[in-house]
């Protein structure tokens, strides 16, 4: 049985070293590269040029697309939350869509919209008979257009953190507020904004991080961030090395939000006193106030999901004979295949890391876990460079003792290949699975594993008769949430990708980068129907746990 446990110790180990390796990877390859010349002179050339322009350009796109995610987000929270108001058990499940979205389709369909050749301009033209560059009109392929199309997608994060906190609180200051005669709105901002706050910047800082690992809505709206920069050192500049010290800037700035959004909810517990309650005391609004929150709701909605999903199904009618290709159906199978792989493997590294933690009683049982979630914090452009250093080192160590053994050299057998991507997403994603399997595996008895260890089982047999049988529900929304993220990650697969290799999502980015996205429009449609599964499921369990 001891060797049984060592076992499980030594992989759950092994496993999450191996995932935090691209991490790893990245500081090493920027503090301790040796190498000098071109590498040197081209990171102080950028350093001494652009890097403190793409560096404003990303703490300004940061900033902004939090304060704007928290002006529609927190609201609209509240007005679920709290008030009753017509359509709201639709609005409650409505607001989370436009997450649903990816922010460079939403930034195509509203700049083709808002462009001097749009049919906004053309019918303001038509309207007033001013001619052409006549008068101002604002330009969306700005930073500021971009912090507007980012705020409309990632929102939900804010909404759906803010909604259930506001849900969670105790029902006693409620009435305690309503009985020293505050408004609404004094209620909203002397009680429930307070208690809500580290909720709130738990939803802000899964905004920033975002924000800060986009590429795809950045490099179409022209917008240089250090996302952007490591993408263009890396495949521009062909320097790998630099591309790490850009990389690694960018990963201190994760480390940086995530410790503020740890020490904001510092105190959450020591807040979270819950009184439950079946009376109803949310306030019922009305008259214009009413309205104004309807109006408020639904044209997130609108603005966010409703009008670009209704552009896309336009663009799919009318090109539908075009977009339905061999292509099509190639690359819906390529990504399909990528994230099965995906899924099966991050689900395999969640049960060794979890049934390890379940079975030892030591306090740094739960590191193995933690380290193999540290991955979906990192943006994706910046794990691809971590990646590829790591598949690099191995493939020249590969090639070097083929070298030395006279066995010829077998060339790149890890980096280029389907082993990188699906790699990179596992790492990516790993912590998805991670968190649902942890879930299910806490609600299983501590008496069954007694149980099974009075009948002779051991840890495997366990595992196998027990506990899979028990989290089976868990280990198959597991794998789906996995399925879908890898689906739609879009900023791995355009680096780490083999030649001549496209996903769904590369080809929907590369036509809309090509300012065509009508010919892709029917692959978007199916990202965004894929993406909305998880959505619902987050919101069923929103609900049923209210």
């Amino acid at each position: 049985m001891k060797e049984k446990f060592s076992l499980w110790k030594t992989s759950s180990l092994g496993l999450s070293l191996l995932l935090v390796l691209p991490i790893l990877a990245i500081f090493y390859t920027a503090l301790f590269n040796t190498s000098v010349g071109k590498t040197d002179d081209l990171f102080s050339h950028l350093f001494a040029t652009v890097l403190p322009t793409y560096t404003y350009n990303t703490v300004v796109l940061v900033a902004g697309t939090m304060l704007l995610s928290a002006v529609f987000g927190v609201p609209a929270a509240w007005c679920m939350a709290m008030c009753r108001m017509p359509g709201e058990k639709v609005l409650q499940w409505a607001l989370v869509l436009p997450l649903a979205m990816p922010g460079y389709i939403v930034g195509y369909i509203y700049t083709d919209w808002f462009d001097v050749a749009g049919p906004i301009q053309i019918l303001l033209r038509e309207l007033t008979g001013w001619q052409v560059r006549a008068y101002w009109f604002p330009d969306l392929r700005t930073l500021q257009g971009a912090i507007i199309v980012l705020a409309l997608v990632l929102y939900p994060y804010v909404y759906l953190l803010a909604r259930a906190a506001f849900m969670e609180q105790s029902s006693s200051l409620l009435h305690s507020a309503r009985l020293l005669k505050c408004s609404p709105w004094q209620s909203f901002r002397r009680v429930s904004l307070p208690l809500a706050r580290p909720a709130i910047a738990v939803g802000l800082s899964l905004v920033a991080m975002e924000a800060l690992g986009d590429f795809g809505t950045m490099n179409y709206f022209a917008v240089r961030t250090l996302t952007t920069a490591v993408y263009d050192t890396w495949l521009g500049y062909s320097n790998l090395i630099a591309a790490a010290k850009i990389s690694s800037i960018m990963l201190l700035v994760v480390v940086f939000l995530l410790s503020l959004e740890r020490y904001s909810r510092r105190k959450q517990k020591r807040f979270q006193t819950q009184f439950s309650s079946h009376e109803d005391n949310r306030y019922a609004l009305v008259g214009w106030k009413k309205w104004a929150a309807s109006f408020w709701c639904w044209g997130l909605v609108c603005a966010g999901f409703l009008f670009p999903i209704l552009q896309l199904s336009d663009y799919a009618k009318r090109y539908f004979t075009r977009s339905w290709t061999n292509e099509f159906a190639v690359y819906a199978i390529n990504s399909l295949y990528v994230s099965f792989c995906v899924a099966v493997t991050a689900v395999c590294v969640a049960l060794i890391v979890n049934f390890y933690r379940r079975l030892s009683h030591e306090k740094g049982s739960i590191l193995p876990m933690r380290l193999s979630s540290l991955g979906y914090a990192v943006p994706g452009t910046v794990l691809a460079i971590g990646i590829m250093v790591a598949v690099l080192t191995l493939d020249h160590s590969v090639n070097d003792i083929a070298k030395y053994m006279d066995w010829g050299r077998p060339g790149l057998i890890f980096s280029g290949t389907m082993f990188a991507l699906v790699f990179a997403l596992t790492v990516r994603f790993s912590a998805v699975a991670i968190g649902s399997i942890e879930s299910g595996l806490s609600k299983v008895a501590p008496s069954l594993d007694m149980a099974a260890r009075t009948m002779g089982c051991n840890s495997n047999q366990m595992l196998r008769r027990i506990h899979l049988p028990l989290v089976s529900r868990g280990v198959l929304i597991a794998g789906l949430l996995v399925f879908i993220e890898s689906m739609k990650e879009l900023n791995a697969s355009l680096l780490l990708r083999p030649f001549n290799f496209e996903t769904l999502a590369t080809y929907v980015y590369n036509f809309a980068s090509d300012e065509q996205l009508e010919m892709a429009a029917l692959p978007a449609i199916l990202l965004i129907l894929v993406g909305l599964i998880p959505l619902i499921l987050v919101n069923r369990s929103l609900e049923k746990a209210h």
